[in-house]
């Protein structure tokens, strides 16, 4: 007989990427953004808190900062990498400081160790932005299981995808009760919040596409074996190529998206350049520029971050897909080889 609650693909789907990623809950929602969103909601932050975030981030990451009416304090990148300064973040920690975001981009966890320290000296939590994360492990955990709860995306181009979708992970019984409880309008029990005492949100994860991502999760292992292949072909086929040296991903990382220091001449431009060759990159195609320095920004009042602004200004980072063959990997590295080439 059917499920009367209409619930039943989510949490068949729920069960399965908590045993896969070895957390005790895991939540589905409509979206990376709104899991991102509904974590900090379960979290209690909300008006007149700060959350510490990288200045390497996306928009959707702040987006969901400011929709629970929070302040995104934007710390600068490390001199030499991504992640987040730890001596800028001790700098911009304050009293209103409730929760540490760091973004895994590129399926990276850089300085995460230190930033779970970090967290513990300041008595805050981490809530990890994991969407490009799926199956990054880090000394021994998935990447979204190191801190209090992790955020997931389940949109097309994930390593796990449905279309559309997203989920959190979490070892908290409280944190994944009260985030239950948001996506469905708080109709659900939450300790301490009475049914319908609250505003939520329609967060939760269509039926359908939860029953897509449940059956596609049984190749998840398949498809992140492939990603790392697609990764390091792409980055032996142009590794005599001038004008580009390598970011060697760190032990563990699932291989989202190769990346490359452009030594060229307007790298950003050179970047562009390749988005209308058809390579599509995070800074050509999608304009992947340090938080303080996008228009979005300007009304949250930040500090510049100069180390991100250069980090980001010549880097590389190739969009890679499931659907990439071997052959339009090659095409896409003699492309890159024969532009910077050319540049130069």
């Amino acid at each position: 007989m059917p499920d009367p609650s209409g619930t039943a693909a989510s949490e068949a789907l729920e069960h399965a990427l908590a045993r896969r990623f070895a957390a005790r809950y895991a939540v589905s929602v409509s979206s990376g953004t709104a899991a991102l969103q509904t974590a900090l909601a379960a979290a209690g932050i909300g008006d007149g808190d700060e959350v510490l975030v990288p200045a390497v981030t996306v928009p959707m990451t702040v987006a969901a900062v400011v929709a629970v009416r929070a302040r995104p304090v934007f710390v600068d990148a490390p001199p030499d990498g991504f992640g987040m300064d730890p001596d800028d973040l001790r700098a911009k920690a304050g009293p209103r400081t409730r929760a540490i975001l760091p973004v895994h981009l590129f399926g990276r966890t850089d300085g995460l160790d230190d930033l779970l320290q970090l967290a513990e000296q300041l008595g805050v939590l981490v809530i990890e932005d994991a969407c490009q994360a799926q199956g990054t492990r880090t000394r021994g955990r998935y990447a979204g299981t190191a801190g209090a709860i992790g955020c997931f995306s389940l949109k097309d181009g994930k390593i796990l995808s449905c279309g559309e979708g997203g989920y959190l992970l979490t070892d908290d019984a409280n944190l994944a009760a009260r985030a239950a409880a948001y996506r469905t309008h708080y109709l659900a029990p939450a300790p301490g919040i009475a049914p319908g005492s609250r505003l939520g949100h329609n967060f939760r994860l269509a039926q359908p596409l939860a029953a897509l991502a449940h059956h596609n999760l049984a190749g998840f292992t398949a498809g992140l074996a492939r990603r790392r292949q697609q990764h390091d072909r792409l980055l032996d086929r142009i590794a005599a190529t001038p004008g580009l040296d390598v970011i060697p991903p760190p032990p563990g990382a699932n291989g989202y998206s190769p990346l490359w220091h452009v030594t060229l001449r307007n790298p950003r431009r050179f970047a562009e350049r390749l988005a209308r060759q058809g390579v599509h990159n995070s800074v050509g195609t999608f304009g992947l520029a340090a938080a303080p320095e996008q228009p979005w920004s300007a009304g949250l009042a930040p500090h510049r971050c100069p180390n991100a602004a250069t980090v980001l200004d010549r880097l590389l980072a190739v969009v890679l897909s499931v659907t990439h063959t071997d052959d339009n990997l090659d095409t896409i590295a003699n492309t890159i080889d024969r532009e910077a080439r050319a540049w130069r």
